[in-house]
């Protein structure tokens, strides 16, 4: 933390950068559960194959929720590239250190995203 109470920006682009990196490597090993279901009845059972096609849905949706964050990331660290990060990005205001400390990749303030959930 810096002294005015805001998360200091070296240790944000380090958690950000984790986060990204483990994202990829649970989306490397993740990358078999993606695969098409095979329609072979002799070895998966009608049940066992629905069962299958239901954690290839799973699978698929942790993906694009895997994919949306990390464009999240990428934004969060352009902002900080570009010495924008910590800015609301719909008023313009600082987000309150507290909030960044949650999320670092947060881009509105409490009043910004209280009013859009509105």
């Amino acid at each position: 933390m810096a002294a005015d109470g805001a998360p200091d920006e070296n240790a944000v682009r380090a958690r950000l950068l984790a986060e990204r990196d483990e994202l990829v490597r649970v989306r490397e090993s993740a990358a078999g559960d993606l695969k098409p279901v095979a329609l072979d009845q002799q070895s998966v059972g009608r049940l066992s194959r629905i069962d299958a096609m239901q954690r290839q849905e799973m699978s698929l949706a942790q993906e694009r929720r895997r994919q949306v964050r990390l464009q999240v990331i990428a934004a969060a660290l352009q902002r900080l590239a570009d010495g924008e990060w910590g800015y609301c990005l719909s008023c313009g205001e600082d987000i309150q250190p507290k909030r960044l400390g949650l999320d670092p990749a947060v881009t509105l303030c409490t009043r910004c995203a209280g009013a859009k959930a509105d």
